[in-house]
């Protein structure tokens, strides 16, 4: 099997709560959670060493969307629209055979248009929420009502039921809880299995147990259903091999880690 690498993409900020977004309020007493805001980056990866190139997810709006439909002070810095970031490793969306989303809000799916050559792969239930959302959710899939295109309008979606392998060696999986039809894709390499888990985890708290409450786990404060957030969380941590293998798309440490590597695993590794 050709050796699979994964390449961590930034597309942009988006301002978030501590008490609203990553971590539950059950937890706060024991987490001392502030009220301060923490800047997460939207992270998008890119497979690579296959015959085909993957991309996982394709990342955020452009500011001014961002920051009047979505999150105020979300921020997309100029260069960093994912054709921009593919045009800098000398790529072109054009080049990209799949595109697998972990889930369809406006800061996974943004510029889908751009991928003409794209299998677009999204859970079936993802896909139908998608297309009809309860209000609460209208502003997270961008739905017609607000006077605003849809990115994946009038595009075809391919859709899976469940575990399924797309490319040898790289996998979805359900991870629902975040949204009613969230996956997580995993992906074999050189040193073990990483996985891409979207917003199962917002960020690495979120596996850490509380022992005085009796969690073996941290769960966020944002989700569709918090049982199936629950039950994906522990999923992906008896899933992967140790944390370093868990890739989230919001986690700040990641980009930190683009600082000492560029693609998971490092070269020589």
């Amino acid at each position: 099997m050709a050796k699979l690498v994964i390449r961590p993409i930034v597309t942009g900020y988006v301002p978030t709560s501590k008490k609203n977004y990553h971590y539950h309020h059950s937890t706060h007493p024991d987490k001392q959670v502030d009220d301060g805001k923490l800047l997460l980056p939207c992270i998008s990866y890119l497979i690579e060493g296959g015959k085909e190139l993957v991309l996982v997810d394709t990342g955020m709006a452009y500011t001014e969307r961002a920051d009047k439909y979505h999150h105020p002070g979300s921020f997309q810095p100029e260069g960093f629209a994912i054709h921009e970031r593919l045009a800098k490793l000398g790529l072109k969306c054009e080049d990209i055979r799949y595109v697998i989303f972990t889930h369809m809000h406006w800061d996974h799916i943004f510029y889908m248009e751009k991928f003409v050559n794209a299998k677009f792969i999204a859970h079936r239930k993802e896909y139908e929420f998608a297309l009809n959302p309860i209000p609460l959710y209208y502003k997270s899939y961008e739905h017609p009502i607000l006077g605003i295109r849809r990115p994946f309008e009038g595009l075809k979606v391919d859709v899976v039921d469940g575990e399924e392998e797309i490319i040898p060696g790289v996998r979805v999986f359900p991870s629902p809880g975040h949204s009613p039809g969230h996956q997580s894709v995993e992906v074999e390499t050189s040193t073990g299995n990483y996985i891409c888990c979207g917003d199962s985890i917002f960020i690495y708290d979120n596996l850490d147990p509380i022992p005085e409450i009796h969690y073996n786990l941290t769960p966020p404060a944002r989700f569709a259903d918090i049982v199936e957030c629950w039950r994906s969380i522990e999923e992906l941590k008896a899933r992967a091999k140790s944390r370093e293998f868990i890739l989230p798309s919001h986690e700040p440490e990641i980009e930190r880690l683009l600082k000492e590597q560029e693609v998971f695993p490092a070269p020589g590794r």
